[in-house]
């Protein structure tokens, strides 16, 4: 296969797993949560205060129990999905504090809107998964805010779902949440039904927080994704080969802990790294380094045997405009085209993730479809090239009204929602509306035509009434 994005030699990719053996051996990680320092110590680590260093030993014997594929179970068991090798989903955005309108103008987010994220995840033909905190809810008290997230994701989508990583106690509740939906705790804990994002804390840190929800996640067989974001110049070296050094052994360290709390628990490989921007200080997630840095994330996790993870349609413009569409679909088809296996970010995002847009993530999700179908292969059979019709048609002939393409001609081709394929007479005729106020319009259409997925009304019951009760204790 060829490509003129750098593919990595065995000797490229050995190099920077020595660079991060050096650096775990030498340097160490800081684990700042008593219970993993404790499983360090248990396990013949060598530990120094909160400083865990590491022998390559230690990481090919977690590396031998991680698994290279998995199955995230769906509360509707026709929507459950593969992670690994060839296998990928699309996932929404995540994290962002505000909510863009198509004019621009920025607001704090609400409960209102992270559910109505949830409904389009669930009415969307593209997004496999739903997320985790889509929107960081304004509205909502910061301490109990996890549990009406959980409770949106299993009662407004029937999709797999992201969990609740934001501390110990909140993946506790995610995954006592997951036990009622499940008809008992029991049921979970030889099935993976949720992913969850475990940050570190770049350079060679992971928090409390991030520590102490790994551990649980892991004890209870969930998902989680291993992810170093360094700011390239400001969190970690100005060159992003330092970075992939340095990301490397931040994540080689957090998937050796999920190991050492229970051998085989799936984890992911996973950073969205990217340049400083030297003017201003910021991250950038618009900048190439972004692309170049998922291309050779993807490398390094198949390297490892492991599933990856990285951005999807990322960009730093603050609306839906030609910039954001050019630097998302720089990064998403990177990431499909690459073999990431869990795109998250696919859709919504804004302003080096500050803000989530319902209109961009009505085009990003567009831009879903189209990357999948440019990237599915074509069959190359005898039936699909099909030479009778070729010479049937003969030279000269017209294709039009065979019969062939009338059969063919609404599924063999990808076609746009948004998108315009106008003339620029029928175009005018409509308006000249811009992609992004056809979106707006088609947000409203979607939220209009949303179906609460069926649940048992036991376990709905159940599920709120956990909520009420953690928030009053």
């Amino acid at each position: 296969m060829y490509d003129r994005m750098q593919e990595l030699s065995i000797q490229n990719m050995e190099k920077i797993h020595d660079a991060a053996m050096d650096l775990l051996k030498n340097t160490g990680v800081s684990f700042n949560e008593e219970e993993a320092l404790e499983i360090f110590k248990a396990t013949g680590h060598r530990v120094e205060g909160a400083t865990v260093f590491f022998e390559e030993s230690d990481i090919q014997k977690a590396l031998k129990t991680a698994p290279k594929r998995f199955t995230v179970h769906a509360r509707n068991p026709e929507k459950s999905v593969e992670i690994g090798e060839d296998d990928f989903v699309f996932l929404p955005g995540y994290g962002a504090p505000f909510v863009m309108d198509a004019q621009g103008n920025q607001r704090q987010a609400t409960m209102e809107d992270y559910d109505n994220f949830c409904k389009l995840i669930q009415t969307s033909p593209y997004i496999d998964m739903n997320g985790w905190m889509m929107v960081e809810p304004a509205d909502m008290p910061h301490e109990t805010v996890h549990l009406d997230l959980n409770l949106s994701n299993m009662l407004l989508c029937d999709k797999p779902f992201m969990g609740s990583p934001v501390s110990r106690q909140g993946a506790l509740d995610g995954i006592e949440m997951a036990g009622i939906l499940w008809g008992g705790k029991e049921n979970i804990m030889d099935k993976t039904v949720s992913v969850s994002l475990i940050n570190s804390l770049s350079p060679l840190q992971f928090s409390d927080e991030m520590a102490g929800a790994l551990i649980e996640l892991a004890r209870h067989n969930q998902a989680c994704v291993i992810a170093s974001l360094i700011m390239a110049g400001g969190s970690g070296p100005v060159t992003l080969d330092g970075v992939l050094a340095l990301q490397n052994a931040e994540i080689m360290a957090g998937i050796t802990l999920a190991q050492l709390v229970r051998p085989g628990v799936p984890v992911i490989y996973g950073s969205s790294s990217s340049a400083m921007d030297m003017k201003t200080g910021a991250l950038s997630i618009g900048a190439p380094e972004l692309s170049k840095n998922i291309h050779l994330v993807a490398q390094m996790a198949r390297f490892y045997n492991l599933p990856s993870r990285s951005g999807g349609s990322l960009t730093d413009a603050m609306c839906a405009d030609a910039q954001a569409g050019a630097e998302s679909a720089l990064a998403l088809s990177t990431a499909a085209r690459s073999g990431i296996n869990f795109i998250l970010h696919s859709c919504g995002i804004l302003g080096s993730y500050i803000a989530m847009s319902f209109e961009k993530f009505l085009i990003d999700e567009e831009i879903c479809g189209m990357v999948r179908s440019m990237i599915h292969p074509l069959a190359l059979t005898d039936e699909s090239i099909d030479i009778d019709v070729i010479k049937e048609v003969g030279i000269g002939g017209q294709y039009l009204t065979h019969p062939k393409t009338f059969q063919l001609c609404r599924t063999e081709f990808f076609m746009p929602t948004l998108m315009s394929r106008k003339n620029p007479d029928a175009w005018a005729k409509n308006g000249k509306r811009h992609i992004d106020k056809v979106a707006e319009d088609k947000v409203a259409q979607r939220l209009a035509a949303y179906e609460k997925p069926d649940i048992d009304p036991k376990i709905e019951k159940q599920l709120t009434e956990y909520v009420k009760k953690c928030k009053t204790a």
